[in-house]
């Protein structure tokens, strides 16, 4: 199977503009393209997922990736998606952004002469003179058309501001670029980001007279429509310092019945042949297919002793009892008389109010060392901490804590 047919067997692609020559180029392994990454937070996230899996088949495909860090787009903010204004990074907070992305992107893009490149925008659109960029490229945007464009249409309802309104022109200016100057012919990117896309070949066919394509990778929704990669309204970060290699696996592991098959599909490196008879599998396998899942991504991720760490973790976990020592711990400074349990829940970020942690008790979703807690005045002893005290949250999230 040619990787465009394997792309669509996945059900990756969503809109492309020109379906036989972008099948041409990827299956020729001529494709030279982009995938821009916006520096707003230091790791990136399991929304990123996708597009770098995406980088990873392409290149193993013989393509191209060119791996475009938003040092300068960050500085305006992505407003698709959006209902609210993105807040405004230093330019040293985006620079240690963008060096913590790079070092994340390696674990996946093979990086060097020949091969993939890192590019960081800030390297052409902060030098541009607006007068000028005004002049070269202005023209060639229609305002009624960019206003119908989706990636504005929530930011509309409360106020799309004018430093938002420009993302368009600087990712489609970011494509005129490396068009220009780095031969890429092809842009990859999320669905919400098509009009920003469309918005780069036409610019480049109105100032260069030439084609370029694009085609967006469709996103990873839920069965209820919800973006998945969020965990208790939190990201699902890659960097194992913000989400452990055992949340990490935890997470895909609990994912819906219902998206199990697209996950496996969509994300993981298991070959279409293998995965259709996966589907086949019986109901009562629904588990065994979760913990392929969680186990495929844990291991791109993390690599393989961290996957068998956290599904032994798992297994030991809900079986009762067992090895718990890849589990996530938080170290404590306890005071003599111990700990009550709603200021334990919030020092662990189990809870981020005193209100939701007892609104998590009340509703019987919470256990100490294996018993439901029942009284919001509970109080942990500190001996209890020299062994770890293990506090579960719902069903499928599970802490320890200990003293520092």
């Amino acid at each position: 199977m040619k990787i465009y047919d394997e792309l669509k067997a996945r059900g990756l692609i969503a809109q492309v503009t020109d379906e036989e020559k972008v099948s041409e180029l990827v299956n020729a392994g001529e494709a030279k393209f982009y995938i821009g990454f916006d520096c707003t937070a230091d790791s990136l996230t399991a929304g990123h997922f996708m597009a770098l899996t995406l980088m990873k088949r392409l290149q193993l495909a013989g393509n191209k990736p060119v791996a475009l860090i938003g040092g300068g787009t960050t500085m305006i903010g992505d407003p698709s998606g959006r209902t609210d204004m993105r807040k405004m990074l230093t330019r040293e907070d985006i620079d240690h952004n963008a060096e913590c992305f790079k070092k994340q992107m390696e674990r996946f893009i093979e990086f060097g002469e020949g091969k993939a490149e890192m590019v960081n925008n800030a390297d052409w659109l902060l030098s541009l003179n607006y007068v000028d960029l005004l002049r070269e490229v202005g023209a060639c945007f229609s305002v009624n058309n960019m206003l119908r464009a989706e990636c504005y249409k929530q930011r509309m309802e409360k106020g799309l501001s004018f430093l938002e309104f420009n993302y368009m022109i600087m990712q489609s200016y970011d494509f005129y670029h490396l068009f220009r100057t780095e031969g890429v012919n092809l842009q990859f990117g999320g669905d919400d980001q098509w009009s920003n896309m469309l918005g780069g070949t036409e610019l480049i066919r109105r100032k260069l007279g030439e084609d370029a394509h694009a085609m967006t990778i469709t996103l990873l929704t839920d069965s209820q429509g919800k973006k998945m990669g969020k965990t208790a309204g939190n990201a699902v970060w890659l960097d194992p310092n913000k989400t452990s290699p055992f949340e990490f696996f935890q997470y895909w592991r609990n994912v819906g019945d219902a998206d199990v098959m697209k996950c496996i599909r969509m994300l993981t490196f298991i070959p279409i042949e293998e995965i259709d008879g996966i589907a086949k599998w019986d109901d009562s396998r629904i588990n065994e297919k979760k913990e392929l899942l969680a186990f495929e991504l844990t291991k791109l991720v993390h690599g393989e002793e961290e996957a068998n760490k956290a599904l032994e973790a798992s297994h030991a976990l809900f079986a009762g009892g067992g090895d718990d020592s890849n589990m996530p711990t938080t170290e404590l400074d306890v005071p003599e008389e111990g700990m009550n349990v709603i200021d334990l829940m919030l020092a662990c970020s189990l809870a981020a109010s005193k209100g939701e942690a007892r609104r998590l008790i009340q509703q019987g979703g919470v256990a100490v060392n294996g018993k439901k807690v029942e009284d919001f005045g509970l109080v942990i002893e500190k001996a209890a901490f020299i062994d770890g005290v293990k506090i579960r949250k719902g069903k499928k999230i599970f802490h320890k804590a200990v003293i520092k």
